[in-house]
């Protein structure tokens, strides 16, 4: 009887306005999330975005014509040519012929290092000059490999004037730098000979002892990394399977016992940061009285071994005061809080029921995942290829003054050109990539592209995933008989209902979104490129602008995720949806202030549990701390690389799934407001909320009159 009311009222179509934000009608609930009432909505927008998409395949394929990965990956010789590839010399290893007229080895890096350079199939192994290689055939034959084609004994201004032990790194032989006493080494020795005669120290080879040690440090810090994760890759694996485990586990418990697991995850989240702070100071006291234990951190500075940092007492102290503020901060909350928590609970109880109704929902971040792999993946190969689109440029490198130094010149006729019999001692040589066609004036400007669509694209695919799950969590809501009313397939339908009707829509958002967040990439490329140059006065307007722009991008974010639940249940146009539902909060601001965010930190805290709780287990395994892991747990130079990466790993797997709980709560939250605003509860407009927040809001719809 109740469901032939509900009908009749529907097909009457009572309607009530509201001058305070904007008017308000009451809602119909056959018609939510229905084709029959729908169109397409922001048609010039939709049209903008598949022309952009076709203008972005265009960069791309213009791009993929032009560019050359090799340019990135393998080093390249005086003469533009790529070692070890095909068509070029098959020697894999650049060699500079006076590694000391470069700055430094990370400089050789990014810039071309002003000296002659040659591909060789293996580095440099010994000390050697070419003075005294001449005197001996077979240093010399030795030395030949390192010298530029057709040397003779009487071309000896081919070859380089010394050769000093090295090690390939990027590709690229750089001086076997070493450390012994607080010296710098080269192939054990803290001096050479030059070739000119002159003996030097071994940290001329570098721009400054300092920068040298730190070189030094980060290639033995990097590879200590790489080695700890060839020896626990498998181990890390089977923590993140245990972390999604672990997240789909939660989600089901709150399924069934929600009100129960919201609290025996607050309290185990109190209990966790609590036995940080307890093991945090059991550490700082075991360390009291240990010689070096009372060094600040200041006086220690810098180090490469971070296990040092665990050795001092400061450390745990400070750990210990951070978990301690986070702990009374949530205790605080949760005491101001305690009343809205119950009807956050009766709110996580009926997503948790939606989402029991609709599973698939849970593995739809898994289709937003590839997707934006798909993007990033275009972008970034795009971008690669763009940038190494350009074509060699050589220039004029010379020992003597010339007036043509550093000119752009030809290396096929050089030997005969004016400029070589003006500078005799001058030689052409490849010094970068670039070029003067109107492709590479225009280069910026496609990178430029390639960057803006990469947002636009990125946002449309999240703007799509909470439409679509928007859509099929509004339609549990307004069902009337659960699950009869809903689709078949509640996400594959509001999927092609998002696709079909609202693509400009999606595009229109995404669009406002992503022009905030290239002018914040624009401000952050104007304050590193006038850091060294501007005022105060400069840089205080440019954090302004920074910090406005911050606020601006999630303020839009906010405003397109509920737009999106508006026009996933009405089919409206993003302007008339954004209007509506920024209205509909404002009239329920403390609702929106307090419900909705204490719901949205107990959800935080479901991640924070998962994360602590994945985070100590690997702790315990990785540290050695536990007699029973000790033969099992891989021998690490660092045992926090794998903690971090399992830490990292498993936020965002609990991220995803919470992510489908949080569009659920928000859809849900906006159909509740709906709700009490459209029903009063009478026999015409009964509320469709569930029993349980009827209870708690006090709310009762009433007995209907005998047939």
């Amino acid at each position: 009887m109740l469901r032939g009311l509900l009908n009749k009222f529907v097909q009457t179509g009572n309607v009530a306005s509201d001058s305070a934000f904007g008017g308000k009608s009451f809602f119909q609930p056959f018609k939510c999330c229905s084709v029959h009432s729908r169109g397409c909505t922001d048609i010039v927008c939709c049209i903008l975005f598949i022309l952009a998409i076709l203008g972005y395949i265009a960069v791309g394929i213009l791009a993929w014509s032009q560019g050359d990965p090799r340019k990135v990956i393998y080093p390249t010789d005086s003469r533009g040519q790529f070692c070890g590839q095909a068509g070029t010399p098959k020697k894999p290893l650049l060699f500079y012929f006076n590694i000391m007229k470069c700055a430094s080895p990370m400089v050789l890096l990014e810039f071309q290092c002003p000296t002659t350079q040659m591909c060789v199939e293996k580095c440099p192994e010994k000390f050697m000059t070419l003075v005294k290689a001449y005197s001996n055939k077979n240093d010399f034959d030795y030395y030949k490999q390192f010298c530029k084609e057709g040397v003779t004994n009487t071309m000896l201004g081919l070859c380089p004037a010394m050769l000093t032990p090295s090690r390939p790194f990027t590709r690229r032989c750089f001086p076997a730098l070493g450390q012994e006493g607080g010296v710098i080494t080269v192939g054990n020795n803290s001096k050479f000979d030059d070739g000119n005669g002159n003996i030097r120290d071994a940290k001329d080879l570098v721009d400054g002892v300092k920068n040298a040690t730190l070189v030094i440090e980060a290639r033995q810090v990097v590879m200590k990394i790489f080695e700890d994760y060839t020896q626990s890759w498998y181990w890390i694996l089977i923590g993140l399977v245990i972390a999604m485990l672990t997240s789909l586990l939660f989600i089901v418990l709150l399924r069934f016992l929600a009100g129960i697991m919201v609290w025996v995850m607050i309290v185990m989240v109190i209990l966790v940061i609590g036995y940080g702070i307890v093991h945090c100071y059991m550490e700082y006291a075991a360390l009291k009285g240990e010689p070096g234990a009372d060094v600040t951190l200041q006086q220690l500075g810098f180090q490469t071994d971070f296990t040092v940092y665990l050795q001092i007492r400061q450390t745990w102290l400070a750990f210990m005061i951070i978990l301690a503020i986070v702990e009374v901060i949530i205790i605080l909350l949760l005491i101001f809080l305690r009343k809205r928590i119950c009807i956050a609970i009766a709110l996580i109880k009926e997503a948790s029921r939606a989402i029991g109704h609709v599973m698939s929902s849970l593995f739809y971040p898994l289709f937003t995942f590839l997707l934006l792999a798909m993007v990033i993946a275009y972008w970034a190969v795009t971008a690669v290829f763009l940038s190494t689109s350009n074509e060699p440029i050589y220039k004029v490198f010379n020992e003597t003054e010339c007036e043509h130094s550093r000119a752009t010149c030809e290396p096929a006729n050089y030997t005969s050109s004016l400029m070589r019999k003006q500078c005799p001692d001058s030689e052409c040589l490849f010094a970068f990539y670039g070029g003067e066609t109107v492709y590479h004036k225009y280069l910026i400007a496609l990178q430029f592209y390639n960057v803006f669509l990469f947002f636009w694209c990125a946002n449309f695919v999240t703007a799509l995933g909470q439409m679509t799950l928007a859509g099929a969590f509004a339609s549990y809501y307004w069902a009337f008989v659960k699950p009869d009313d809903m689709p078949a397939f509640p996400v594959f339908s509001s999927l092609g209902r998002s696709l079909r009707y609202h693509t400009g829509t999606l595009a229109f958002g995404s669009l406002i979104l992503s022009i905030i967040q290239i002018i914040r990439v624009l401000l952050e490329y104007l304050d590193h490129k006038l850091q060294g140059a501007q005022n105060k006065c400069t840089k205080f307007l440019l954090c302004c602008l920074k910090c406005c722009f911050w606020c601006l991008e999630k303020f839009i974010k906010f405003i397109n995720r509920n737009a999106y639940i508006m026009v996933a249940i009405y089919g409206k146009n993003f302007c008339t949806s954004a209007r509506d539902a920024f209205f509909l909060l404002m009239r329920n601001m403390i609702r929106v202030a307090v419900l909705d965010k204490v719901t949205d930190f107990l959800l935080f805290l479901g991640k924070l549990l998962i994360v602590g709780l994945v985070g100590i287990f690997a702790f315990f395994f990785f540290s050695g701390r536990v007699k029973a892991f000790e033969n099992t747990a891989p021998n690490l130079h660092y045992y926090w690389v794998p903690i971090i990466t399992l830490v990292i790993g498993s936020y965002l797997i609990a991220h995803g799934f919470f992510s489908v709980y949080a569009m659920c709560v928000d859809t849900l939250f906006l159909c509740f407001l709906e709700d009490l605003e459209r029903n009063d509860g009478s026999a015409e407009r009964p509320y469709l909320m569930p029993e349980s927040l009827r209870k708690v809001l006090n709310k009762k719809n009433k007995t209907e009159p005998a047939e």
